[in-house]
């Protein structure tokens, strides 16, 4: 082969693999991001297995119960396939209440790990029994993701979010309850055996403006439906004045039965 030729295709395939390496192959989670601090305190002390906080800038902050050695992170598309989500700001409580970083985590024989479908986090050898922490990315008015750990639940609203109105506001899975906590609400259920978790919520304000654009389009309908109208009887009275109207009641194609059947 030409030498001239060797360089690009070495460099092309030098991209190609280290690009399938990436997409296909798995590394760890930067300690950067693992030691980022969380946009705001996690909460430790709750009482349900998951505890989810979801923020204004569609983030959440999750704190799960572990009672094993490890966990796998990810999000299902539409595929039946699963993907890594991006994490940061981890954290573990071991029971006792003291509190590690994701590089302490991995310093004590833990791990982290990344791949194309899932984030692996396994936790350093005995310390089963405490809470892992981590920040990840949401979608706005709208939280979704799949049911780590079973038991009892809480997921935190962003502030003046609501779910009770049908279609925008909807929960999954049912049986659950919401209750006030200032301008937020929570959603909690005793108990999850589903495979998911969803919520979909929206604004106060979001109502007002629906039903503003809905009674803008009531005014826009009803007006249009008036203006046909009086289109048609202005018509309907061209039509008498011009004589077009004929009275076809007596005409040869009335209802009477032919000569002799009378």
């Amino acid at each position: 082969m030409n030498r001239r030729y060797l360089l690009p295709l070495a460099l092309v395939v030098l991209v190609f693999t280290s690009g399938c390496a990436g997409f296909f192959g798995s590394g760890s989670v930067s300690d950067d991001r693992l030691d980022e601090e969380p946009p705001a305190p996690y909460v430790w002390d709750n009482d349900v297995n998951a505890h989810i906080t979801l923020t204004e800038n569609a983030r959440f902050q999750a704190v799960y119960r572990l009672n094993r050695s490890s966990i796998e992170l990810f999000r299902r598309d539409g595929f039946g396939g699963r993907n890594a989500i991006p994490i940061s700001a981890v954290r573990y409580r071991y029971p006792n209440g003291t509190v590690i970083t994701g590089t302490e985590l991995r310093a004590r024989g833990g791990a982290v790990d990344r791949s194309r479908s899932r984030v692996s986090i396994t936790l350093p050898s005995g310390a089963e029994g405490g809470k892992l922490a981590f920040t990840s990315d949401s979608t706005p008015k709208r939280f979704s993701l799949p049911a780590f750990v079973n038991g009892s639940y809480a997921v935190v609203l962003p502030p003046n979010r609501r779910v009770d109105v049908f279609p925008f506001g909807k929960v999954n899975p049912g049986d659950y309850d919401v209750e006030a906590d200032g301008d937020r609400r929570i959603i909690r259920w005793a108990s999850v055996e589903t495979d998911s978790v969803s919520v979909q919520f929206y604004l106060q304000r979001d109502l007002y403006i629906f039903g503003g654009a809905a009674a803008v389009l009531a005014v826009v309908c009803a007006a249009g439906l008036f203006y046909y109208k009086r289109r048609i009887d202005e018509l309907r009275r061209q039509r008498e004045e011009l004589g077009l109207d004929v009275d076809t009641e007596d005409d040869e194609f009335r209802d009477d039965p032919p000569p002799g059947m009378g």
